[in-house]
């Protein structure tokens, strides 16, 4: 098996251990951070989602996505964010190769992850 699939499998691991009931779909995808991306690397992406067209009220203090508070849960969102509203390309979900699709829904409580 790959590193590539291999970090993909945690990942949805580590997605579905979040939710207690995940929604599996086959034709709905979300765009994620990798968890093997830097903070660095995250603070860039959110900066560079919320200058580049993305609402990031809901990652802010007291926001509906705000909890967890982690780079990588606020990365996630606004990297997702920014997937579906840019046409859902692949070059919208690289993000210099720290974003991967998931097909497991990575909503969770109030937080929403659109596709």
């Amino acid at each position: 098996m790959s590193q590539s699939t291999t970090l993909l499998l945690v990942l949805l691991l580590s997605v579905v251990a979040i939710n207690h009931l995940p929604v599996v779909s086959c034709n709905r995808q979300w765009c994620m951070a990798m968890w093997t991306a830097s903070n660095e690397q995250l603070q860039a992406n959110i900066d560079y989602c919320c200058s580049n067209g993305v609402d990031c009220t809901p990652i802010q203090p007291g926001g509906i996505c705000y909890n967890p508070n982690t780079l990588l849960d606020h990365a996630s969102y606004a990297m997702n964010a920014y997937y579906q509203s840019h046409g859902r390309i692949e070059d919208s979900c690289d993000f210099n190769r720290t974003g991967c699709w998931v097909f497991v829904d990575p909503s969770h409580d109030t937080c929403i992850y659109f596709t």
